[in-house]
């Protein structure tokens, strides 16, 4: 059964973490996502601009992917809140109309308030399954730590959010991998990374205090469902070693990569090279292919 969206990247993983973006598009194939990437779109925001200014530029999104009668998917939790946050707002019928009359009616759109926003973490629990996603383990993850960390976005508010049960799908997608959860006080709260050039000692405080736990709890890896969050978490870690005098060495994998390990895909492919913080000791822990043991099996 294929799944169809309309598909919103984001700058990040079309930038800084390429990685992202090439073992989402592959791991999709896999699970028959079928996307229809949104290239005419600007920047969500990132949640650093105030409504008035990203409303109308994530309403022109929305209004795209709802003439196309698709879902909007996204691999960012940022993203992922802003638009989803954008969205929220524009179900009131008068804010509507009116960002419609100032800002997409010369371009010949017009956003009606239908358009559903889904992160892939979303996507591949309650549309792919995780039955399914069991049923394609071809390298279960027994054995391995991982500290899920969501960020600042993907577990509220609430009425954007909309479900209580998608604070912990990435529990539970970890889990159905055959991982082992090490959780952590601060996996819903902020990376760092919006602080980073403004008070540089606080983003590295809480980045290290982050890093700090995952690893005292003895976690393998940290997965994250945001590009920012890696670009604190892995790009910053040496800069944080240095700042703080403490070691982490503690890999930060994307969401696709592990889901994309587990079910066969070879860490090269997808991108595990790539990382700031070395995965090699990550990746020789690593079950051959075909070991269907324990999650797989």
């Amino acid at each position: 059964m294929s799944h169809r969206f309309a598909f919103y990247p984001g700058c990040v993983s079309k930038g800084f973490c390429p990685e992202l973006y090439e073992s989402f598009v592959r791991v999709a194939a896999e699970f028959d996502i079928e996307v229809e990437e949104l290239k005419d779109v600007g920047c969500s925001g990132a949640g650093l601009i105030p409504a008035e200014i990203s409303d109308p530029i994530n309403a022109r999104t929305l209004a795209k992917a709802e003439a196309m009668g698709l879902s909007l998917l996204t691999i960012c939790s940022t993203c992922q809140g802003v638009i989803g946050g954008s969205a929220l707002r524009l179900t009131d019928p008068a804010y509507r109309a009116r960002i419609n009359r100032e800002h997409l009616a010369d371009q010949g759109l017009e956003y009606q308030g239908t358009t559903d926003v889904k992160h892939f973490l979303w996507a591949l629990v309650e549309d792919v399954g995780l039955d399914v996603v069991q049923s394609k383990i071809k390298r279960p993850l027994d054995g391995l730590g991982f500290s899920p960390f969501y960020g600042c976005y993907l577990r509220r508010p609430i009425d954007v959010i909309q479900r209580p049960e998608r604070k912990l799908y990435l529990e539970q997608v970890t889990e159905a991998l055959g991982g082992t959860n090490v959780d952590i006080s601060g996996k819903g709260k902020c990376c760092g990374f919006p602080s980073l050039t403004a008070n540089e000692e606080n983003a590295f405080a809480m980045t290290a205090k982050h890093l700090g736990e995952a690893v005292s709890k003895g976690a393998d890896a940290m997965v994250v469902p945001c590009p920012l969050c890696h670009l604190e978490m892995d790009g910053e870690q040496s800069e944080v070693e240095k700042a703080t005098g403490r070691q982490f060495d503690l890999p930060i994998l994307h969401l696709p990569q592990i889901v994309g390990l587990a079910i066969g895909l070879d860490p090269k492919e997808l991108g595990l090279s790539r990382h700031m913080a070395s995965t090699k000791k990550f990746v020789a822990q690593l079950q051959p292919v075909g070991s269907l043991v324990g999650a797989g099996s």
